[in-house]
């Protein structure tokens, strides 16, 4: 079945930068296209960024245009999400989530992991 495992959260100072990463299994990864979304403390969960199948096409959020980008490794099925800038408004549980084919921007639901915490503060 599809897992996705979530991983470089941390705590991080602002301004600072994180590489968060998505490690996939138990789908064809390069035939699917993936996204991150993320889910601040007591709210809903919010579209960050979007990557189609073959990675050459992409979009993400205005508020973090410039930025973070995302990115894909299709020969070892990790999902990039490139942060640089971070503020306190970053702060959230990040999550890979899958879509259901090659290019779903926005998306925010579907198979996803555990979500890796993002910390911003000084």
């Amino acid at each position: 079945q599809v897992q996705l495992v979530e991983s470089g959260g941390g705590l991080v100072q602002p301004g600072g930068s994180l590489r968060l990463s998505c490690t996939a299994s138990g789908f064809r990864f390069d035939t699917y296209g993936m996204n991150w979304v993320r889910q601040a403390p007591g709210k809903g969960l919010e579209w960050v960024a979007s990557i189609s199948s073959g990675g050459g096409t992409t979009a993400v959020v205005d508020f973090v245009k410039g930025r973070f980008t995302i990115s894909r490794d299709n020969v070892k099925d990790i999902l990039y999400l490139q942060m640089r800038n971070l503020n306190h408004e970053d702060t959230a549980e990040y999550f890979c989530v899958k879509a259901p084919d090659w290019w779903s921007p926005r998306l925010v639901t579907g198979p996803r992991g555990q979500g890796t915490r993002v910390t911003v503060s000084s």
